[in-house]
């Protein structure tokens, strides 16, 4: 079959990385913010939906200015639950068979609400997503690297005793340059002995340093983004040797000036050179893309062909934070669909 976007659409695929805050759908905005009273810079679903697509940004700090506006509609619980219902459905309809979903519960707690309550919500909502629309769900709680070291061992804590509620992972974002992850090592040591998957935001606006402190101080089973490991072939060799997952965001990085275009982003490279990547849309708003309209840009910008898309829809699942046995369950199914859509 040729290539289309409606072919990858079908393909069945796995979203390790996408930020809850980043997902809202505009008509779910517009009557989120008209019950909680928040004035939106647009009324109207398709203005919004203009408004937040960052195409505009100068770097990473200002893409993440937008999220303001989202995070200000996620203080309810039955608001953070519905986000997250909605973000299953919209799952099933790009052809996802496995989502984590990520998000600083912390963001929630302005007016009163709790980490564990935050947490329980979105779980709600993906529980109920994933038994209505069959796509299998995690949550990672995402620390900042603009809060204090005490709120991230703070955060790891409540994450590892939240693990009944759907939590898998553990990780930190929010602007690189300045704030070294290795500050927070502590409460990446708390996540790792509570048995917690550990996924790190490196390497998109620091460089390649900042993904060896997220190996070496934080111990991450994944890096999120990974755009200038590129800049240290040793330490490149070295995630590739151990399959280390490179969770790449394309359209992400052109919106926050890692790279220049999507035609000039390292993934190439690290696909030639044997790493160990997938796709991701980093947030469905903001940057205005689907998981689908990444590999399509893949192929596009850089001629990722269909046996590269299907090895880094199987790195996908392979990096998964899932039992050992769920994931060769699904692996096996996973290879089963793509030899049957070939």
């Amino acid at each position: 079959m040729p290539l289309t976007p409606e072919l990858i659409r079908r393909l069945p695929k796995a979203e390790l990385h996408v930020h809850l805050d980043g997902c809202l759908r505009p008509a779910t905005m517009i009557d989120l913010a008209r019950a909680a009273k928040v004035d939106l810079p647009a009324r109207d679903a398709d203005a919004l939906r203009r408004w937040m697509l960052v195409d505009d940004a100068r770097d990473l700090e200002d893409y993440l200015t937008r999220f303001e506006i989202t995070i200000a509609l996620l203080q309810d619980p039955a608001a953070i639950e519905r986000v997250a219902y909605e973000m299953v459905e919209d799952a099933k309809a790009d052809g996802l068979r496995y989502l984590e979903v990520r998000y600083c519960p912390t963001l929630s707690t302005r007016h009163g609400l709790s980490v564990e309550d935050a947490v329980a919500a979105e779980w709600r909502g993906l529980q109920r997503g994933a038994h209505d629309f069959g796509v299998g769900v995690g949550i990672i709680n995402t620390a900042l690297r603009q809060h204090l070291p005490a709120a991230s061992i703070d955060l790891a804590r409540r994450s590892v005793a939240l693990k009944h509620q759907g939590v898998v992972g553990f990780d930190i974002a929010g602007g690189e340059a300045g704030r070294p992850a290795a500050d927070h090592a502590e409460a990446f040591r708390i996540a790792r002995e509570g048995l917690l998957g550990i996924t790190v935001h490196a390497g998109e606006a620091a460089g390649a340093g900042s993904v060896a402190q997220a190996l070496f101080a934080c111990g991450a089973d994944r890096i999120g983004h990974g755009t200038r490991l590129v800049d240290d072939p040793a330490l490149e060799a070295y995630v590739r040797d151990r399959r280390i997952t490179l969770e790449i965001n394309l359209t992400s990085n052109v919106q926050t000036r890692a790279v220049e275009r999507a035609s000039a982003h390292p993934l190439r490279g690290y696909l030639d050179r044997g790493l160990a990547v997938m796709l991701n849309s980093d947030s469905w708003l903001m940057s205005g893309t689907t998981c689908t309209n990444e590999y399509w840009l893949a192929h596009t910008a850089l001629g990722c062909t269909r046996s590269e898309i299907d090895r880094m829809i199987l790195d996908g699942f392979r990096g998964a934070f899932l039992p050992w046995p769920a994931k060769l369950a699904l692996l096996a199914t996973v290879r089963d669909e793509l030899e049957t859509l070939r």
